[in-house]
C-alpha cells in the first residue's frame, strides 16, 4: 500500500510534518505558518531534567505542542494514539495506512538507520510522516530530509519505542477535521502574544530571563564542575540549538518568515521591518553557536572565553526582550 503523498523538505521536523500533512488534504500552509500559530520560538533551561548527561536547554516548547496549538487556534481536530502493546502499535498504523491515511509518528533519534552517525543520539522529540508500507518496509517522508526514506518493521518499532526522555510511545497523529474555513488573522494574532508572553515571562528560567540565567551559569561552570564538564555542558547549548531541529539561529529565521507571511495577511507593514529584526538576531546566535562550540572543541583563542560567550547570550537576551515587547504592541 502506496499513498499518494507529496514530500516536502522543511526546516524542523514538527512543522514540517504538520505542513505537509495539512497539503496533503488541500491546505496549503506553509511551515512558518505552523511555526508561528503554534508558537514555537520558546526558550527554557530546565536543570533537574538531563538530557544525554547535562541539563535540559530547549529552544522549543515541548514535543505535540506546536501542532496542538496551531490546530487548537484554527479549529482543526486531531487524533492522536500512545500505546504500551508495540504489536497493538504496528497493527493500528498499519489499519491507517490502508485507510489511504497518512500519519504523523513520534520517534527517537539515536536508532534511525537514515540519519548520519554524528546526528544519532538519544533524543526522543524527532517526528515524521508514514505514508505506506510494501511488503515489511515502512515508506517514510523525513521533513528533514531531501528526499523519502524507508525503515523496516524492526527499525520502525524501535525508534516507536525509545526510551529515556520524552519517550514517544508508539506515538500516532493526524488531523480528523477542519472547519469551513481557516482563520489565519484571529490565528495569527493569538500566535504571536502567546510568544510574546513565553519570552517575556516572568519566570528565572523560561525565555528572555532563562537565557541570563544560562549566561550566569556559563561564567561559573568551569570553577564549579570542572574544564571538561563546563564544555560538556556548553556542546549540549549548541547542539540542543543547532542539531536538533534547528534551534537558535534557525528558529529566528523561521519565526522571521512567518512574519513575512503575517504582515501580508494582517496588512501590518511594522511586522515586515521586526522580520528582519528576528532575522538579525538570529545571525548572532550562530555567531554564539561558532564561538562556544571552539571553547568545547580547545580551538578557542580567547583567555576569557567563557566570559565571552556569556556576555553573547546576555546581549542576545537585551536585543530579544527589547524584540518582543514591540512585536506585542505591534499586534
Amino acid at each position: 500500500m502506496k499513498i499518494d503523498f507529496t514530500h516536502h523538505q522543511s526546516a524542523h521536523c514538527e512543522n514540517g510534518v504538520v505542513s505537509n500533512l495539512l497539503k496533503h488534504k488541500g491546505h496549503n500552509i506553509s511551515e512558518p505558518m505552523v511555526f508561528g500559530i503554534g508558537s514555537g520560538l520558546f526558550f527554557v533551561y530546565i536543570p533537574f531534567l538531563k538530557v544525554n548527561h547535562g541539563p535540559a536547554i530547549s529552544f522549543r516548547p515541548m514535543p505535540g505542542f506546536i501542532f496542538k496549538r496551531f490546530a487548537k487556534r484554527l479549529g482543526i481536530k486531531i487524533k492522536r494514539y500512545k500505546f504500551k502493546d508495540k504489536k497493538k502499535a504496528q497493527l493500528t498504523l498499519d489499519a491507517e495506512l490502508q485507510n489511504n491515511n497518512p500519519v504523523g509518528l513520534q520517534v527517537g533519534v539515536y536508532h534511525l538507520s537514515y540519519f548520519p552517525d554524528e546526528y544519532r543520539f538519544h533524543f526522543n522529540a524527532h517526528n515524521m510522516v508514514v505514508y505506506g508500507k510494501e511488503n515489511d518496509t515502512y515508506l517514510i517522508s523525513d521533513p528533514v530530509m531531501e528526499t523519502t526514506t524507508t525503515l523496516t518493521e524492526k527499525e520502525l518499532e524501535m525508534v516507536r519505542f525509545a526510551k529515556g526522555a520524552f519517550a514517544p510511545k508508539g506515538h500516532i497523529y493526524y488531523p480528523i477535521q477542519y472547519p469551513k474555513e481557516l482563520n489565519l488573522e484571529r490565528a495569527i494574532k493569538i500566535g504571536i502574544k502567546s510568544t510574546c508572553r513565553d519570552m517575556l515571562a516572568p519566570v528565572p528560567i523560561v525565555g528572555v530571563k532563562g537565557m541570563r540565567l544560562v549566561a550566569k551559569l556559563i561564567r561559573k561552570w568551569p570553577v564549579q564542575k570542572g574544564k571538561k564538564v563546563a564544555n560538556h555542558y556548553l556542546g549540549q547549548i549548541v547542539r540542543m540549538q543547532e542539531e536538533i531541529g534547528t534551534g537558535g539561529g534557525g528558529f529566528r529565521f523561521i519565526y522571521g518568515a512567518f512574519l513575512q507571511e503575517a504582515a501580508v495577511i494582517l496588512k501590518n507593514d511594522k511586522l515586515k521591518e521586526l522580520s528582519n529584526e528576528i532575522t538579525e538576531i538570529g545571525n548572532s546566535w550562530r555567531d554564539f553557536a561558532v564561538d562556544a562550540s571552539r571553547i568545547y572543541k580547545n580551538r578557542s583563542p580567547e583567555i576569557d572565553a567563557y566570559n565571552k560567550v556569556a556576555d553573547q547570550l546576555v546581549a542576545l537576551s537585551n536585543r530579544e526582550e527589547v524584540f518582543f515587547k514591540k512585536l506585542r504592541k505591534a499586534i
